[in-house]
């Protein structure tokens, strides 16, 4: 039986978001085609003549509309025949439900619509029909065909919000054979930690999605006396010349009677979602046009239940002559309630609603997905972007989904350019290339949101310089106050000339650097005993190009103390108070492999380590007053796999000890029995049972054996 998992293609639909199909309006739409592409910089490398030529991009998927007019040659020949169906079993992956269509186009449509990319030779691999379930086992079949058909790049949009090891170790393996692997972060934002596999990757390049123009992103702000808010602009609701300065007042649920005896004349509502009754409804709408009526300036609504929410002024039931005329933005429940509480003193609020192209898009997923590495990695134009249809003609869609393939067509025109590079060294350049972007408060996102920022191609064609690692995480407490990095430099013209090195800055840390050679050498240094995490760039200069490199630093209430004698660690937590109990886990940063001890202040136990490369070490520790977390990286130079014996340790676990137990017990009572038959048939009855019994320990002592060694 197949292992069926249920993978959600990232669909920009399921949101607030409609796809728009242009039937009648075609030179409108030409206008809108080329928006996101431009400004990703995707113009520079075309310009120098870059279009994809010779690269092999697998787009795993839905399938791809082979009839679409944009996926022709000038000699009428279909350009993306070839790859495979994985749910009909043959050889054409014929698009039924037009995502793979849509992500596709934005890759390599060479037509009307131009790709980042339109010449690339695209395979396709069909996984779903309905574009809404997936096998488990067609993703990595699929990822694995791919590897074999020899591509270039996979892009992968689709996944789950849930860690899936084979599909990861798929993707390593792609990696591993020299395959850049683009996946889309998901669209479960604004909450965290919500990107799955295969986004969640560490080898992966994980792509969250932004606004792709200045006229499609649209953004609001809510400052009340200093404080700042979170608000989203609601789907209809327009932008406003100028910002609204006015007092705040509560109208309950925006009703007709709800404004009777109160002022709202020049001032900003704040309202309610739904109604006073469990089964009222209160359209949208309904709340704007009284608001309008009693003649306030705008109008907030927050949640009536925890979380934000997306809220629509335009919809069936509203009349076609209907048209907001006053800023309606959405919140939160919990700062709608907050915000009812310092209203009830005058206060005084500015409010404002504008295009923002920078904007992260809110149902982007968010990390984090582990405390030892960063996600995403990049954003791209994920909204309202023009692309292919089904129908053989275009459409306006919004996803992740189609963010990823703006970064997939975009490597493709640097390995054009460079066919040498590794995927760790293209992922290198877009990470250190890519553009800070701001909220609309005009605060830098965070990684776990937008990860380095937007990809800039014309920044990542003119590198001259490629890092590793392109991200640094360091890890500080009172007891390990400073600690260094190295980061080294490949000059992509054997040239390293760094004239600057700047960080942007925190209160509680110090950095320091020094250049030597073709290394970077970052030094962190705690002056601050505040814990949590932190996040700095650095900024490198050279030749009038400036890299960013993104850093987060831990500071933890201790620090983990590792000794190493022959690849055997021993582990101890140095706290400045006491502590009682610690569970250490290391993880082999390549296999993902987890092996765990307990350890207490008296007794050090150790794990034997035989692979070489880098380890995630993560410790639970407990206290009196209660549990906190501290992290370290260990790397292990010398590699004794080949040595690693299938038994570690002369005492079984207690689980093989179970099983020997029944199967002796079984071998003796099975033994008895035959003994009370006559001699003739227990003579060979017994050499048979005998026989079969000792193969039976045998088996029995390699299962123990693997046991052992597996899950110590």
């Amino acid at each position: 039986m197949r292992n069926f998992l249920l993978f959600s293609l990232l669909l920009g639909g399921t949101f607030s978001f409609v796809i728009v199909n242009f039937i009648d309006f075609q030179d409108d739409f030409q206008l809108l085609l080329d928006n996101s592409g431009p400004y990703i910089g995707v113009e520079f490398p075309k310009q120098l003549g870059f279009t994809g030529d010779g690269i092999k991009i697998g787009v795993i998927d839905t399938g791809i509309n082979l009839n679409h007019p944009d996926f022709f040659s000038q000699d009428d020949t279909p350009r993306f025949s070839k790859g495979y169906d994985f749910v009909e079993g043959d050889d054409i992956p014929q698009d039924t439900n037009g995502h793979g269509t849509q992500v596709a186009g934005i890759i390599a449509a060479n037509g009307q619509l131009k790709g980042i990319a339109p010449n690339v030779e695209i395979f396709s691999y069909r996984v779903s029909s309905d574009g809404e379930s997936v096998p488990s086992d067609l993703i990595i079949k699929a990822i694995n065909q791919a590897v074999e058909d020899k591509v270039d790049i996979i892009n992968i949009s689709l996944g789950v919000n849930m860690t899936h090891n084979k599909i990861d170790q798929a993707v390593n393996n792609a990696i591993k054979q020299g395959v850049v692997v683009v996946a889309a972060a998901g669209n479960s934002g604004p909450d965290e930690s919500t990107i799955g596999s295969p986004a969640r990757n560490p080898n992966a390049i994980t792509v969250g999605a932004t606004y792709n123009n200045r006229d499609s992103s649209m953004v609001s702000t809510l400052e009340v006396d200093g404080t700042q808010f979170q608000v989203l602009p609601m789907l209809g609701t327009d932008t406003i010349s100028d910002p609204i300065s006015a007092e705040i007042v509560f109208a309950k649920y925006s009703r007709e009677n709800d404004f009777e005896g109160i002022d709202v004349k020049g001032k900003i509502v704040l309202a309610e979602r739904g109604g006073e009754e469990a089964d009222e409804i209160v359209f949208f709408s309904d709340k704007e046009i009284f608001a309008t009526k009693n003649g306030a300036k705008g109008l907030i609504v927050y949640n009536n239940q925890p979380g934000i929410f997306f809220g629509e002024l335009i919809h069936e039931y509203v009349s076609e002559d209907y048209y907001p005329t006053i800023p309606t933005v959405s919140m939160t429940r919990e700062e709608g309630l907050e915000l009812r509480k310092i209203i009830e003193t005058e206060s005084s609020a500015t409010f404002n609603v504008f295009n923002h192209p920078d904007f992260i898009a809110t149902f982007s997923s968010r990390g984090p997905v582990s405390p030892f590495y960063m996600k995403p990695d990049l954003v791209a134009p994920g909204v309202f972007v023009n692309t292919t249809s089904l129908k053989n003609y275009y459409n306006i869609t919004s996803g992740t989904s189609y963010a990823a393939p703006h970064v997939a067509g975009s490597i493709a025109l640097l390995l054009e350019k460079n066919p040498e590079f590794t995927p760790h060294e293209i992922k290198s350049i877009l990470v250190t290339t890519s553009d800070v972007i701001t909220d609309q408060y005009k605060d830098e996102f965070g990684f776990n949101e937008g990860g380095a920022g937007r990809i800039d191609l014309k920044k990542a064609f003119s590198s001259e310089l490629i890092f590793e690692p392109s991200k640094l995480m360091f890890n500080l407490s009172e007891q390990k106050s400073s600690e260094e990095y190295e980061i080294m430099i490949r000059g992509i013209n054997n040239m390293v000339d760094i004239q600057k090195v700047e960080f942007s800055e925190i209160d509680n840390i110090e950095f320091d650097y020094r250049v030597e050679n073709s290394s970077l050498y970052i030094t962190s240094k705690l002056i601050d005993s505040k814990t949590g995490d932190f996040e700095t760039r650095a900024f490198i200069t050279q030749n009038d190009i400036i890299y960013q490199i993104p850093i987060v630093i831990k500071v933890s209430e201790a620090s983990i103390v590792i000794l190493e004698k022959e690849n055997e660690l021993t582990f101890q937590v140095k706290r400045p108070i006491d502590w009682e109990y610690a569970k250490i886990t290391v993880t082999n940063s390549k296999t993902f492999d987890e092996r765990t001890i307990s350890i207490t202040p008296k007794k050090f136990d150790s794990l034997k380590l035989y692979d070489a490369g880098r380890y995630w070490i993560e410790a639970n520790v407990r206290n009196s007053s209660g549990t906190f977390d501290v992290f370290e990286f260990y790397d292990i130079k010398e590699d004794l796999s080949e040595q690693k014996p299938i038994v570690e340790n002369s005492v079984l676990p207690e689980r093989a000890l179970i099983i020997l137990g029944i199967i002796f017990t079984i071998v003796i009572i099975v033994g008895l029995k035959f003994r009370r038959k006559d001699y003739w048939i227990w003579g060979p009855a017994s050499l048979i049972s005998g026989e079969a019994s000792l193969n039976f320990v045998k088996f029995s002592l390699n299962i123990c054996a693997n046991f052992f060694a597996d899950k110590s």
